[in-house]
């Protein structure tokens, strides 16, 4: 591993709670993805996967970006958590619980929001399959156990 890939990792695993807030207005419309605020700004930018929980619910498998999102052109650094599951409802205001376990790609732009979206697709595969490997489910349920505030990471 180099460059971006290496230093993505030695965080990693990363763990996270934070509050699920309104982001651009075009994730959870656009994406499927809700934004959370508060994220450490030392983690590379770029596209992870791992685990995550709402509130008190099941664990589920996601894929997150972190970072300027270029296709948007955001002005600002965001979170953007794609849950891989299907909520009936919003769940903005809840905390938003992850695990971050692995690192699949830089954060690139796009030509077009079909080739965002069909990378999206892309991620979310690779994040099945990697968070199907003993070493991720190890993890899947550890840290959503701990009382808020129970927070480790290296």
């Amino acid at each position: 591993m180099r460059g971006r890939c290496a230093a993505a990792v030695r965080y990693l695993p990363y763990f996270c709670r934070g509050e699920v807030v309104k982001g651009f207005g075009r994730g959870s419309r656009e994406l499927g993805v809700p934004t959370v605020e508060s994220f450490p700004s030392d983690i590379p930018t770029g596209i992870y996967y791992g685990w995550a929980s709402v509130g008190n619910g099941d664990v589920h498998k996601m894929v997150l970006s972190i970072g300027w999102n270029p296709f948007y052109k955001n002005i600002k650094k965001s979170v953007e958590t794609h849950i891989i599951n299907t909520f009936k409802e919003d769940f903005y205001g809840e905390i938003l619980s992850i695990v971050i376990t692995g690192y699949i790609r830089s954060e690139k732009n796009f030509n077009s929001l079909e080739t965002l979206v069909s990378a999206i697709r892309e991620d979310i595969e690779e994040a099945k399959r990697q968070l199907d490997l003993p070493e991720h489910l190890k993890l899947k349920d550890n840290f959503f156990d701990l009382p808020e505030g129970k927070i480790v990471n290296h």
